[in-house]
């Protein structure tokens, strides 16, 4: 199947209902393998067992980012390319990518208070992902308060592109300011910082949250085209009963 097939909606949906039992399958499995390391990982010599939050953490927070990334992608796609399927990809994956950026911060303070000492700073790191929440829920507003769906979506892509600059900044701050949040320590020039024993748990767990996103915004995917295909039609039985009674 060409990738320009998928614009079709009917040909995407017998894609994602082919794709999504093996895709939960390989979520489970994950999980499994990643959740029983990070039980069985060994603390941190300074941390503790606090240090066991960031395979939470971390998945998160690659996931808020990941999330807005496709959405830039889709709005693109919306406004230069007018995809059938990009407004649907960028609507569906607004709310999975604030529940992950939610995640991020709540799981952060947590781990902030026994390390800083205090649940919240105005770190750059942290202010940076918190805007990133508002852009989500900004979004998310556009998308389902416009009373033209095709005007809401065209100015949530914009707001989406607008947003993106804040991607550099959330990955860059801790190299641009002097913040309290920890510098890179795994994708950084002479290789990680984190011991093996903690460094894989983490990466499992990374990629089982990555299959998470990736189902639950295929089933998101899903769900907005048969919901649009229903108002369709509800619309085209409005229509032609208001004819009949002209």
């Amino acid at each position: 199947m060409a990738l320009i097939d998928l614009a079709n909606p009917t040909r995407f949906l017998r894609l994602v209902a082919r794709l999504l039992p093996w895709l939960i399958a390989a979520t489970v499995v994950l999980f499994v393998i990643g959740l029983f390391q990070a039980i069985n990982a060994p603390d941190d010599y300074q941390q503790g067992a606090t240090v066991k939050i960031m395979y939470l953490h971390v998945p998160s927070a690659w996931l808020g980012m990941l999330g807005w990334a496709l959405m830039s992608a889709a709005a693109l796609g919306t406004l230069v390319w007018r995809h059938p399927l990009a407004d649907v990809a960028g609507k569906a994956a607004a709310p999975i990518g604030a529940a992950f950026t939610f995640i991020c911060l709540v799981t952060g303070s947590l781990w902030g208070r026994p390390t800083w000492g205090t649940y919240w700073v105005w770190d750059a790191r942290l202010t940076s992902m918190l805007v990133l929440l508002l852009l989500y829920l900004g979004v998310m507003a556009l998308y389902w308060t416009a009373e033209d769906p095709g005007r809401g979506s065209r100015a949530a892509a914009v707001l989406t592109l607008v947003g993106a600059l804040n991607l550099p900044i959330i990955k860059f701050s801790v190299d641009w300011w002097n913040t309290l949040h920890q510098p890179e320590s795994i994708f950084r020039m002479g290789g990680p910082t984190i011991a093996p024993s903690i460094l894989w748990p983490l990466i499992v767990m990374t990629l089982a949250f990555t299959f998470l996103f990736a189902t639950l915004h295929l089933m998101a995917m899903r769900n907005e085209i048969l919901r649009r295909r229903v108002r369709t039609m509800q619309l085209m039985q409005a229509q032609t009963l208001a004819e009949a009674s002209a």
